[in-house]
Parts: C-alpha cells; structure tokens; sequence
C-alpha cells in the first residue's frame, strides 16, 4: 500500500482544498492529512481559525480521498511522521515549491499547481474579512 501525507490548515473548506486532497490521494492508497492545530496556528502562525480543529477534522474526516486525520503540533514533526506512519510521498501545493525538500531523504515529494482563483486568504478578502493587501494564500 502506497501512502500519501499532507499538511494544512484546511479553514474555511473550498474546491481549492478538495482538489488537492483528490490529486494527492491519485498519488497513492492510502492519504494522511496533518491538520494544524488551533494552538499551532496561533502560537506559530499568528492564524485564527473560523472553525476550531476539531470542527475541521470533522469536514476532512468527511472527505472521500482523506483516510486518517491527525494534528500537526509543529513544524519539526514532518520527519517523525513520515517514518511512523512508513509514509512514500509527501504533498503540498506549490506556493511551497522547495521548502520540503529536505524529506527526499525519507519519501518522495510532490508539490502540486494551486487551483486557479481560490484561497481561504480570497474568501476571507472578499467577505471584507481582511485587508486586500494581506497575502496569506493558503490551499
């Protein structure tokens, strides 16, 4: 069985995610999904969520593609759960392109074109939920 890991926010659920999450489970069987927690984003992220982790492991864990959900606690976690978790291709859209190269040593990776026009970062500007200058695009 191939697997497939992931990481992300996921507020604010649009076709952007899901098409990632479609694509990255074509990549395998079996596709993993780290889901930053509330504490994480704020503590690390400055980010606030709309809806809580859990809330949002329940919108993913309703997902077709998605098979397990666990929590990203920090950054440094990548490496341990590739290896627990025995993991062949990690996945992030391409507003990340490089920054995950460093896991080549452990699996295969994979940076994936964003969907064209959508982001949480536009909904949350086009519902005058932030400043139009603010770029925060996040898949």
């Amino acid at each position: 069985m191939k697997k497939v890991i992931t990481y992300g926010t996921y507020d604010l659920l649009h076709a952007g995610h899901i098409n990632l999450l479609r694509r990255a489970k074509e990549l395998g069987d079996y596709l993993i999904v780290v889901l930053s927690t509330d504490e994480f984003n704020w503590d690390e992220k400055q980010k606030k969520c709309y809806f809580t982790y859990e809330e949002r492991k329940k919108l993913l864990e309703a997902i077709r593609y998605v098979d397990l959900v666990i929590p990203e606690n920090n950054w440094e976690q990548k490496v341990s759960d590739v290896q627990e978790y025995h993991v062949d291709t990690f996945v992030m859209g391409n507003d990340w392109e490089g920054k995950f190269d460093f896991l080549k040593e452990y699996c295969d990776v994979v940076y994936l074109p964003r969907t064209e026009g959508i982001s949480t970062t536009k909904i949350k500007q086009d519902l005058g939920l932030m400043g139009k200058s603010k770029s925060e695009d996040t898949e």
